[in-house]
């Protein structure tokens, strides 16, 4: 088991109910059969410094999380074909 730092860019005008579902989806990917979720902190929305797809605004989450690293292509492809993150940083501590 491998630690990681996981942080997301999330779309401002996102539901909850939308943000909720990316987030347990995100999570599902980490937990799989043995990792966790060891913290989570909602940044909540913040400006970007530069223009994303558009959009000058972005709802940070960060996790520190423990998993396999064979499952980390996995999430990392997950992460990719994802369309509403707008950008995310994967990390191992």
């Amino acid at each position: 088991m491998q630690n990681y730092y996981l942080t997301l860019v999330l779309k401002p005008d996102l539901e909850d109910k939308d943000k909720d579902r990316i987030l347990d989806a995100v999570k599902k990917r980490v937990v799989g059969e043995e990792g966790k979720v060891s913290k989570e902190d909602k940044w909540g929305s913040r400006d970007l410094v530069y223009p994303i797809k558009k959009n000058s605004k972005g709802f940070y989450m960060h996790y520190e999380i423990e998993t396999e690293p064979a499952r980390v292509k996995g999430l990392d492809k997950f992460l990719q074909l994802e369309e509403d993150i707008l950008r995310y940083l994967l990390v191992r501590v």
